[in-house]
């Protein structure tokens, strides 16, 4: 119940929280993904919710303590009483005053249960905070890997509409040779149109990318930036060359510049893969040895289970209410009234029993079993969803993993067959839509690598999450 009230209040706090640009991201800066988590982690209302959490239950614990230390009371008064016994008519008037001092000497253990559960509800609040901090961090990383790879996919459309750009000119430059026909004229042109508008969707995605981004870091009007590329995503911004055949045969214009005469223009496509420097690391670990790190390492599990760790304490708690409490007591007493007036100091030790109600006691024993029972059941379903977790992102990312060594090999393959594409229509021996095909089947083998790369690298934060590594 005490949990539940208090996810009920995160709730009704997050929709109140607004958040702010900050100074850690200055105009043009470019950030790495661990400035990313650094700034949500520090941005995000969600986590600063669960920080006042973890005071609030250490001052719980402050609380629990405070039985340990003496109390203090005090009183005055004035009496006054009318009596008639019929024979006679008394008035009695009185003032008293009274200050004590009052220690707990020994509980029996009840105070003692008291603390060790509400330092255990503290160590759960604790490990709710990690885990608020790992569900941001992974959310930040997806993103921030979601505007590398629109980033890369903007660079491929930019060198696509390069291609296709250089594609028409020689188109052009044959069609006023008679070397083509009106046909493949046309349908270059609408190959360029389309590149064109390929590119404006790939920036619109990349625009909404970063919002993303921004939105995992919890900032808004923040300022240009750039992001760095990781070592598992690490590509190039440059995809294509151009170079003219028969450049010896030149002109030089009025303005002195030399542009080649009858020149036919061709695309020098790149060699390099997209991903530069890309290093791939095969995960060290098998699905066993990722489940027991999850177990040892998920902090919703660790705080289920310092949760349990406390109800197991309040049963304890409550099996002791049966037992008294020893107390020590020193005070000074003053009275004065019609007849005398009195004053002294008092000591005192008292075994009491505060209003014991043997059914309500031993309901609340039962009670507290039961809340045990749910608690432990509690850490076993917590288990049960880790290991299936895990195992669902240990095979995403396996799958992935496998992946990109075949699209790698894909790319070349592309590559090499656009290449044999392009100098068959350079001499004549191939059709135009050969031609198109091949730079169609490299151009969507570029984009598809760079999407197998961020699949993985968001499949590998997945599982990092799952096992509970931020």
């Amino acid at each position: 119940m005490k949990k539940i009230i208090i996810i009920a209040f995160i709730f009704i706090l997050s929709g109140s929280f607004k958040a702010f640009a900050i100074d850690e991201i200055q105009q043009g800066a470019t950030l790495s993904v661990q400035d990313c988590v650094e700034i949500g982690i520090k941005n995000n209302p969600q986590i600063k919710i669960y920080e006042q959490y973890v005071k609030m239950q250490d001052y719980a614990v402050g609380r629990s303590k405070a039985s340990y230390f003496p109390t203090i009371g005090a009183s005055i008064g004035h009496d006054y009483g009318n009596s008639d016994s019929g024979f006679r008519a008394t008035q009695n008037r009185g003032s008293s005053a009274k200050v004590a001092l009052n220690q707990l000497i020994y509980s029996f253990g009840k105070v003692f249960s008291k603390v060790k559960m509400e330092k255990f509800y503290k160590i759960a609040a604790e490990y709710d905070l990690q885990t608020a901090i790992l569900d941001v961090s992974n959310s930040i990383k997806s993103a921030y890997y979601a505007v590398l790879g629109a980033k890369a996919n903007v660079d491929i459309q930019k060198a696509n509409v390069l291609v296709n750009e250089r594609q028409y000119n020689r188109t052009k430059a044959f069609f006023d040779e008679g070397l083509v026909s009106k046909i493949d004229l046309v349908n270059q042109e609408v190959y360029l149109s389309d590149a064109k508008i390929n590119l404006v969707s790939a920036e619109n995605l990349y625009q909404n990318a970063i919002v993303q981004l921004n939105n995992a870091m919890s900032v808004v009007n923040a300022p240009d930036y750039n992001i760095e590329n990781t070592e598992t995503f690490n590509f190039k911004s440059n995809y294509a060359e151009v170079n003219l055949l028969n450049i010896a045969n030149t002109t030089t214009k009025a303005d002195g510049t030399i542009e080649p005469k009858e020149a036919v223009l061709t695309m020098q496509v790149e060699k390099t893969n997209i991903l530069e420097n890309y290093k791939f690391t095969v995960y060290p670990y098998t699905l066993e040895e990722s489940i027991e790190r999850a177990y040892k390492n998920r902090p919703d599990l660790l705080s289920m289970q310092a949760t349990k760790d406390a109800v197991n304490e309040n049963l304890k708690y409550a099996k002791k209410s049966y037992l008294p409490d020893l107390t020590g007591s020193v005070g000074y007493n003053w009275g004065n009234n019609n007849y005398y007036s009195t004053n002294g100091i008092t000591l005192g030790a008292y075994l009491t029993m505060s209003n014991l109600n043997i059914m309500d006691t031993n309901l609340m024993i039962k009670e507290s079993k039961a809340q045990l029972e749910v608690a432990e059941q509690n850490v076993e379903l917590v288990k049960q969803n880790i290991y299936f977790e895990v195992q669902n992102a240990y095979i995403n990312m396996i799958q992935l993993e496998k992946n990109i060594p075949l699209m790698q090999t894909k790319v070349k393959q592309t590559l090499e067959n656009y290449e044999l594409a392009d100098a068959r229509y350079e001499v004549g021996l191939g059709n135009f839509i050969e031609l198109q095909d091949a730079k169609e089947n490299y151009n969507n083998a570029q984009r598809d690598y760079v999407q197998t790369i961020y699949k993985y690298n968001v499949a590998l934060t997945d599982l990092q999450t799952a096992m509970g590594e931020k």
